[in-house]
């Protein structure tokens, strides 16, 4: 059975003025990859309803998850669960169990919920909480889009807490190669060796080193005898190092 499909939807203007930079879809593909669920395309939006909503009903009904960070704290421009929520014609409120937790957090914190943190609370009708035990502010599921903080530390919290509720698939087995040659020598031989492991992913990675030119090959495969056997064959076209 094939793996689980997903993508990755990036919120916030900050993003796209390049004044913050985005950690957490390095992080999720890391994640996705361990957990046997293929990461297969990546969007940014701006704080924009519309965007946000017509990017993820697409995503939705293109990938087995879409997973959202950004835009769902206590000021003016957090709109993810609003745009979300009217992406897929549902009710969105403040909901009990949700406040509770903020309750409780600032509460311990001596802090007053006021309106803009009870904003936080303000679930889509038949969403199901994502915890945050960072601050306790939930980030939410609505079918198969989750939706998360954009603070690297919070969303990190949020996905190591929702991917165990997720189907897994089987997480690739993967090697590398260094080989100390520039791609157009190699790309016409790593081509036909692509070939011939038509169930093998084979990627080309080059990097300048010392003055010089070369290419990390990394190679994915579903078991450990198609691994080796691609390996093998990289090994005697190109020598190389591990």
């Amino acid at each position: 059975m094939a793996n689980p499909t997903a993508a990755m939807l990036v919120i916030g203007d900050e993003i796209l003025s390049g004044r913050t930079q985005d950690a957490n879809t390095h992080h999720l593909a890391g994640e996705l990859s361990r957990t046997g669920i293929n990461l297969c395309e990546v969007r940014v939006v701006g704080d924009d309803a519309r965007a946000i909503g017509e990017a993820a009903r697409a995503l939705s009904s293109a990938y087995s998850h879409v997973f959202t960070s950004g835009g769902i704290g206590p000021t003016h421009d957090d709109i993810t669960a609003d745009a979300i929520a009217a992406a897929f014609g549902v009710a969105i409120a403040v909901r009990e169990d949700a406040r509770a937790l903020l309750a409780a957090r600032y509460d311990a914190l001596g802090v007053e919920l006021n309106e803009a943190r009870l904003r936080m609370a303000r679930i889509p009708e038949g969403a199901e909480l994502i915890d945050n035990p960072v601050s306790a502010a939930p980030g939410f599921s609505l079918g198969n889009v989750h939706v998360m903080a954009g603070v690297p530390q919070v969303f990190r919290a949020m996905l190591a807490g929702l991917l165990p509720r997720l189907n897994a698939g089987h997480a690739p087995l993967s090697d590398s190669l260094r080989v100390d040659l520039p791609e157009g020598d190699i790309a016409g031989p790593l081509a036909v060796i692509a070939r011939e492991f038509p169930g093998v992913s084979i990627g080309s990675y080059p990097f300048f080193e010392d003055g010089s030119y070369g290419a990390h090959i990394v190679v994915r495969a579903p078991d450990g005898a198609m691994l080796e056997a691609a390996m093998a064959r990289l090994r005697a076209a190109f020598g190389g190092t591990p």
